[in-house]
């Protein structure tokens, strides 16, 4: 019986992907719990409380805008760690998983809002209902991941010790007297 050498098999990094995703519910909680429109825990102004005034409609989708960069910033710390197998499959993972996270969080805060907050009458237009009217703003927690990561790496870079290879070679660096 020959035993035939098989590649090794990369698993991809799931929780990368799961995490990020399970993590929009309660982005999205949190933004109808402080946008205006929603409880409005930000400003608590009554004037603000309702969607049928304009000035709610930016306040709201910066709010969530604010979330969602500061879930990709939490999210580029644990990817720019270094200590992954196998670091692009781990990158790419989790800017799948915060995107899926960022359209999570929009349907979470949706849907708190349809089941605990007022009804609203919006036959006038779409945006006096709790939504989101500037949609790139979901490419947000993907984009603050990528930029994140990419500025960690290269501050990292610049604190590691090359390798203990040979000096000048192609794979190590070496070092300058």
């Amino acid at each position: 019986m020959t035993n035939s050498a098989r590649p090794a098999r990369r698993l991809l990094p799931w929780s990368l992907l799961l995490v990020p995703a399970a993590a929009g519910i309660p982005a999205g909680l949190l933004w109808w719990i402080l946008a205006p429109g929603g409880l409005n825990l930000v400003t608590r102004d009554p004037a603000l409380s309702s969607g049928t005034v304009p000035l709610v409609w930016l306040p709201r989708d910066l709010t969530l805008a604010g979330i969602l960069v500061l879930a990709g910033c939490l999210l580029a710390v644990f990817l720019a760690d270094g200590k992954r197998p196998d670091p692009q499959a781990a990158l790419l993972t989790g800017l799948a998983g915060a995107l899926a996270g960022s359209a999570v969080a929009w349907g979470t805060g949706v849907l708190v809002a349809r089941l605990w907050g007022p009804a609203v009458d919006a036959s006038a237009n779409a945006s006096i209902a709790f939504s989101l009217r500037a949609w790139p703003v979901l490419l947000l927690w993907p984009a603050a991941t990528a930029v994140s990561v990419f500025i960690l790496e290269l501050v990292g870079a610049g604190g590691r010790k090359p390798h203990a290879g040979g000096t000048g070679t192609a794979t190590g660096f070496s070092p300058l007297k």
